[in-house]
């Protein structure tokens, strides 16, 4: 026995300040401490609430103003978390179960703090709830770093969607949403496979369970159907708590790519019917060429019609039937037999009768045959449609340098379906290829063009003032032999001003577009002279053609525009002009307003008498005005006077009031126009835009002569 005797300790052996229960408590009170924790015990029948130091300062109270009720409690939480914990509160004291809750904490300072507590209640004999006990601690440090995680995936522009291990969704972001076209109240708590029934038994299922089984990321392409419509990058991401989705839509990259496919292959078409085509001069043989490379890339079956050179391309009688096509060889003879007879049995609202007065593409989408017999006289050729049946048909007018030469007949079948729009698309660019080359076969036989390319190398550009936008505008006749002596010009003085002139030789011939030259040539050579206005100008012309002795009859109008410079700080500038025997100008002011510029009744035509009186009219105008200078082609033909034209041009220009100078033109130009005018139309048109501010874009560059003032 040791010196000590029983009451010796070993030195490895610890103590226990107290009894066994006292230590493991005190030992509790520091892990608890340590950990931040505090405790709260809530007796159910006083009501009375008792919280530990720790969460009275967890609360932002102190211990005297924590007065230990509930309501001390209900008073921090955040007004939007208050019902959320009472009910949660309220099951755990009504099941005498268990309590777990997160939830924020208002300082009296106006900060917040996350909280997370844990808590369990005791019932008493009877098995009612008498006591909640609990601990709370604080948890604003891992809340603020789940918060700026879940603000990254929301905002992140790639999809997120995060299953749990049984396929359900808990999380989604608002790319998300977007893709999916979901809320994301109508996917969290449901499976993938009901929330998105097309990804089962694809390789969307096959891909997620890939990864789920590998444990590792799988990245896929795939195109899921409607009602999405949509094509999607995913990249499946396993864990331990399920997997993770994150997708990328690819639909606009991925049309893209499609479009680029389809044009590479259409310019691979297309440079096989230029190379085709031009290898002979034929036009027939041209047009049989291209019946075999239409089909069947853009269509089942085709019909080529070509336009007589001699006829007016509007008559329907110029067009004749040359070749057909079908892809299917069972089905050519009667491709043929209904190319044969189809013309004789159009209707005027037939689509070919269309397309060749239009220029336009024709179009039946769906259920053509029902339609298109309709469009036909009863005979045998409405049988041959029937056995045909075709379900789409577009007619393409194939476009000339002067009009269509022709016009190509697509169809497709039941089974190919209708065109889509990158069939048409193909199809367009088909017929303009095939009709460029179509219309060279045939250009030996014209002379046309040699007398218009005459006439158009006299039409010069218009210069390009400051602050003056000038556009021109010739249309040349419809039919071969109306070659006419229309003309416009546009020039600046050497004082720095704008002179414009239409006019109109009478005929219609090669002899009249010469004479036009040469009168343009009188008048442009005077008018730059800068001596004199416009009846001056006009009456020199007449001297000049007596000298010459010319023979020449012809209308025009010489404008000039002119400004003072207490016109100039008021927005003005005038217009004046002199009319021999030509259609009056007209002006569109800003507010809208037309007015036509008759100045009286216009004088004699020139060419008529020599010492004929010239008059001269002016106007002011505001800056804005759009002056409008044109020959008779505009508003007179066969099928209406020139009254009735006038009136149509004036009503027109006030719908179009406002537009840029060169889409009125064409506007103009467009509406006014039959497809085949009978007679050329020449346009000068002019605005004058403000001079208090830089000359704007769609005007052009500010050129002039050199001998001219620039402004």
């Amino acid at each position: 026995m040791s010196a000590h005797g029983d009451d010796a300790r070993r030195p490895d052996v610890a103590e226990w300040p107290g009894e066994p229960d006292e230590a493991r408590r005190s030992l509790l009170d520091l892990a608890v401490a340590a950990a931040g924790i505090g405790s709260f015990d809530w007796d159910l029948v006083t009501g009375t609430l008792s919280w530990d130091a720790r969460l009275i300062e967890l609360f932002g109270y102190d211990a005297a103003t924590f007065d230990r009720s509930i309501d001390a409690f209900n008073a921090r939480l955040h007004p939007d978390d208050v019902d959320r914990v009472g009910e949660l509160l309220g099951r755990a004291i009504e099941t005498v179960g268990e309590y777990s809750a997160e939830y924020r904490v208002v300082l009296p300072g106006g900060g917040q703090r996350w909280v997370a507590a844990r808590g369990r209640a005791l019932a008493d004999e009877s098995g009612a709830a008498v006591r909640l006990l609990g601990a709370a601690w604080d948890i604003s440090v891992r809340r603020e770093a789940q918060d700026r995680l879940a603000q990254l995936v929301e905002s992140m522009a790639v999809g997120f969607i995060a299953m749990d291990t049984d396929w359900v969704m808990t999380h989604v972001n608002a790319e998300g949403e977007r893709v999916t076209g979901m809320p994301r109240t109508q996917l969290l708590g449901r499976t993938l496979w009901e929330v998105f029934p097309a990804t089962v038994g694809t390789e969307f299922e096959a891909s997620y369970r890939r990864a789920a089984d590998t444990g590792r990321p799988v990245v896929f392409e795939a195109f899921y159907p409607e009602p999405l419509d949509v094509w999607v990058e995913v990249r499946a991401v396993p864990g331990d708590d399920g997997v993770a989705l994150y997708f990328l839509d690819i639909t606009a990259r991925r049309r893209a790519q499609e479009l680029s496919d389809r044009a590479a292959e259409r310019e691979r078409m297309l440079s096989r019917i230029t190379e085709e085509l031009s290898a002979t001069l034929d036009a027939d043989e041209a047009a049989r060429r291209l019946t075999r490379l239409v089909v069947p890339g853009v269509a089942d079956w085709c019909i080529v019609t070509l336009i007589h050179d001699e006829e007016a391309s509007g008559d329907r009688r110029a067009l004749r039937n040359v070749t057909s096509w079908h892809h299917d060889p069972q089905w050519r003879g009667a491709v043929d037999a209904y190319a044969r007879t189809r013309l004789a049995a159009l209707r005027d609202d037939s689509l070919v009768v269309r397309a060749m007065r239009t220029g336009q593409l024709q179009l039946l989408a769906r259920d053509a045959t029902d339609q298109v017999r309709g469009m036909l006289h009863p005979g045998p050729v409405q049988d041959l449609v029937l056995e045909l049946a075709p379900e789409s048909i577009a007619v393409l007018p194939l476009p000339g340098r002067n009009g269509p030469v022709g016009m190509l007949t697509l169809c497709t079948g039941r089974a190919r379906g209708g065109f889509v729009p990158a069939d048409l698309v193909t199809a367009r660019h088909v017929a303009a290829r095939a009709g460029v080359v179509l219309d060279n076969a045939r250009l030996y036989r014209q002379q046309r063009d040699l007398a218009e390319g005459f006439q158009r190398s006299l039409l010069t550009p218009p210069p390009e003032p400051d602050h003056v936008q000038i556009v021109v505008r010739y249309v040349p006749a419809g039919e071969a032999a109306e070659v006419g002596g229309d003309w416009y010009d546009a020039f600046l003085q050497p004082s720095g001003a704008t002179v414009l002139v239409i006019g109109d030789v009478v005929g219609h011939d090669v002899q009249a577009a010469a004479a036009m030259g040469q009168v343009r040539t009188i008048v442009r050579a005077l008018a730059a002279r800068d001596h004199g206005g416009p009846a001056a100008v006009l009456g020199e012309v007449e001297q000049v053609m007596q000298t010459l002795q010319s023979e020449i009859l012809a209308t025009a109008v010489v404008a000039r525009l002119e400004q003072t410079d207490d016109e100039r700080a008021a927005g003005l500038t005038r217009l004046r002009w002199s009319n021999a025997g030509h259609p009056p100008p007209m002006v569109v002011t800003p507010d809208g307003h037309v007015r036509v510029l008759d100045g009286g009744r216009p004088d004699l035509l020139l060419g008529v008498r020599p010492d004929a009186p010239r008059r001269e009219a002016e106007v002011t105008l505001p800056w804005d005005s759009v002056v409008l200078l044109y020959t008779d082609g505009l508003v007179e033909s066969r099928h209406e006077d020139i009254d009735h034209g006038l009136h149509r041009l004036q009503v027109l220009l006030g719908e179009l009031a406002g537009r840029e100078l060169d889409e009125l033109c064409d506007e103009v130009l467009a509406r006014m126009l039959p497809t085949n005018p009978g007679d050329d139309v020449a346009l000068v048109a002019l605005q004058l835009h403000p001079q208090d501010r830089p000359r704007p874009p769609q005007a052009g560059p500010n050129r002039v002569p050199p001998n001219v003032p620039a402004d």
